[in-house]
């Protein structure tokens, strides 16, 4: 069941503005319970939609398109709402997400580990991913601690595959 949140929240968004349905990740982020993982969800098959079809390469050409819009998006979605950092902006997931599945290979473990070790650290917030989360302003701070958290992520895969384990 889905629940409705932040009824405030919503009644200050404006639904026609594409910046309240590129930070939700085209409506991923008002999904109930734990949004942020309903948008990594989200972001993961365009993920591998790049990966099978252009591997690295399209991921990082889909990076430098998804982190400025994030960023703007971002700003517009916290204008509206009025919040800090809204749980319904999930397109810092979807980036953070693209940064984990970097390293992955396309089989369906080193996927779900790229998603695991990207939520994992995101819920966590190992620093840097908590000072990014608690004492950055703005739109780059909404984006920036899932960056690392996706960072980390890749790393860890990194380190798996060079363990023979991914």
């Amino acid at each position: 069941m889905i629940k409705i949140k932040n009824r405030e929240t919503l009644a200050r968004l404006d639904f026609k503005h594409p910046a309240t349905w590129i930070a939700t990740w085209f409506g991923c982020g008002f999904i109930q319970p734990a949004p942020g993982t309903w948008g990594t969800l989200g972001g993961l098959p365009f993920g591998i939609i790049l990966l099978v079809f252009g591997g690295i390469p399209a991921l990082l050409i889909g990076l430098t398109i998804v982190i400025p819009l994030g960023l703007w998006a971002s700003k517009h979605f916290t204008d509206m709402a009025q919040e800090k950092d809204s749980g319904m902006i999930v397109i810092d997931e979807v980036a953070g997400l693209w940064i984990a599945l970097i390293p992955a290979t396309l089989n369906p473990l080193s996927i779900l580990f790229a998603f695991a070790f990207f939520r994992l650290f995101d819920i966590w917030k190992p620093w840097p991913v908590s000072f990014m989360d608690k004492k950055m302003r703005g739109a780059p701070s909404v984006m920036a601690d899932d960056l690392m958290a996706g960072l980390y992520a890749a790393l860890v895969l990194i380190g798996l595959r060079y363990a023979g384990l991914g």
